[in-house]
């Protein structure tokens, strides 16, 4: 079998080689064991070093054993360090007043003279003259007895000393001192909580490896190999060789492949929760969509202004629609014009014209509206569930929350003798398999339902309610043109795809969900979506 040193198995990276070697040759000297901190010390390496060197050991076989394990010390940070150096704020405060005194505004330009003069006041070693003329001046504590003692800091050990016996020191600074040294279990837990609330001590946890011989340990490792070659199965020498064990629990290498927007997968959760429902998918691939489909058949006057240019994108080329179900057309524009139905209507000149219009449909409603009719043209009437979840067009302002282009996700039920009561119990059911119980209702105005409501939900994170949705009851002028039966009711709610989304993926501005600003490493690590239901 042959036999290789060291140096041969890690290659020209001479000081791993070094601090491995010296690793076998510490634990072959021991009888009991070593403790990596300890060898990471005496050796001046970084303790990661050594931590390194036992992973590749342990890589070899049983050439050592390490136990992890773990240990908890006193550490002063970085401002510790500092006061440790050159004193607590409040005695370098004491220690920068001459004894005639400094102003307090000169006082708190130091950048430890807030800080130090509020301990500093604390144990009395200063005092403040308000009365004085040029303004709130900082003297040092002076104390009468027979004659005055004027207390001053000594500034070789940063002591605080008076005339007579009396000494005050910095003890803040001593204490640090001791947890430097590490005797920090000189200090008891009062006076090291203390200092661990002024952040001047933190207790760290360290883990370090205590490292004993293995069953195999040798000063020169045999080298394992990781590969069955048709060289050594024709030659027989694989008789001969160590072969390092194979790691089943290891995880393979990730095959390269597509990842889906989180838009997607968030999307692909709801389309899951409709069809559990019961529902059938719209088909919602045309994006074009006339004035007519998506304002007038929904009851929507043409005066109304979420049909003016600020609000939606109206095509130039082709700029108008032509074919149209005239019949029903016809039933639209007097509803909208001369009412009926039971209702007066908006009594207003109807522009076929406006109707014409092409646009970038504003909501999947119009899809809704053109479902609606095409059932209505069925011999019997049969109740529906429908759903769609896809992308609508609005000219509006982009930031954080807004954009030009979302998606919308869309609910009907179509049956005889609908409610509002329906509508909520509905409501309930869906939100619930979306994680959300906690569920109010608002009324709300909307052209084609009626009645209407908003839907909140209660946020736990915000500690507050939070608009989830609107809903609705379709109003009898946009159903009873279509041809539908008198006593057959449609309710339907729609809610936005990217709000949920942001809230799952923790994502604030929508801009980085959709756009030229999306970081494609986000899409790569972004888990699955699964809603808390």
């Amino acid at each position: 079998m042959a036999g290789y040193t060291l140096r041969d198995w890690y290659g020209s990276s001479m000081a791993d080689t070094g601090v491995v070697e010296t690793l076998l040759q510490r634990i072959e000297k021991v009888d009991g064991g070593a403790d990596s901190l300890e060898v990471a010390a005496s050796l001046g390496v970084d303790h990661q070093v050594i931590v390194g060197a036992v992973k590749s050991l342990q890589a070899l076989g049983d050439v050592i054993s390490a136990e992890l394990r773990s240990s908890k010390h006193w550490e002063l940070t970085e401002e510790g360090t500092e006061i440790a150096e050159q004193g607590s704020h409040e005695a370098r405060v004491f220690n920068s007043i001459p004894l005639e005194g400094l102003p307090q505004a000169e006082l708190m330009k130091l950048s430890f003279g807030k800080i130090g003069f509020s301990k500093a006041m604390s144990n009395k070693w200063i005092r403040v003259d308000k009365s004085h003329d040029g303004g709130p001046r900082i003297f040092r504590t002076v104390r009468t007895s027979l004659a005055p003692k004027r207390v001053f800091l000594d500034r070789r050990d940063d002591s605080v000393q008076g005339d007579g016996a009396e000494s005050i020191q910095d003890q803040v600074r001593e204490k640090l001192l001791l947890a430097k040294q590490g005797d920090a279990a000189r200090l008891d837990e009062k006076e090291k909580n203390e200092l661990k609330k002024r952040k001047l001590l933190a207790e760290v946890t360290v883990k370090s490896y205590w490292i004993t011989k293995g069953n195999s340990f040798s000063a020169t490792v045999t080298k394992q190999e990781t590969e069955l070659t048709p060289e050594m199965i024709a030659s027989g020498s694989w008789k001969e060789k160590k072969f390092k064990p194979y790691n089943f629990e290891a995880m393979g290498v990730a095959p390269d492949c597509g990842h889906l927007h989180p838009l997607m997968k968030v999307r692909t959760q709801f389309r899951q929760i409709f069809l559990e429902m019961g529902f059938s998918e719209m088909p919602t691939n045309n994006f074009i969509e006339s004035s007519f489909w998506n304002f007038d058949s929904l009851f929507q006057p043409q005066q109304h202004p979420a049909r003016d240019q600020h609000d939606t994108f109206f095509l130039s080329d082709p700029s108008l629609a032509h074919h149209f179900p005239m019949d029903y057309l016809e039933r639209v524009k007097k509803v909208h014009s001369e009412g009926g139905y039971g209702s007066q209507g908006y009594k207003y000149d109807w522009k076929m014209e406006e109707a014409q219009k092409n646009i970038l449909r504003t909501h999947t409603t119009a899809v809704s509206a053109r479902m609606l009719y095409k059932l209505a043209q069925q011999e019997k009437f049969t109740p529906v569930k429908y759903f769609s979840i896809d992308r609508v067009f609005r000219n509006e302002t982009l930031d954080a929350t807004h954009l030009a282009e979302f998606h919308q996700i869309e609910g009907v039920v179509a049956d005889y003798g609908l409610t509002l009561g329906d509508l909520m119990g509905v409501l309930h059911q869906f939100f619930t398999k979306l994680g959300i119980t906690k569920l109010r209702f608002k009324p709300a105005y909307n052209p084609y339902t009626e009645p209407s409501m908003e839907v909140f939900s209660y946020h736990e994170g915000l500690k507050k309610w939070v608009e989830v949705g609107n809903s609705g009851v379709f109003r009898p002028e946009m159903l009873l043109p279509m041809g539908l039966p008198e006593d057959v009711s449609v309710i339907a709610w729609g809610l936005s795809l990217e709000r949920p989304t942001m809230i799952k993926y923790g994502i604030n501005n929508i801009r980085e969900l959709v756009g030229h600003k999306v970081n494609l490493q986000m899409v790569y690590d972004s888990p699955i979506c699964r809603l808390d239901s």
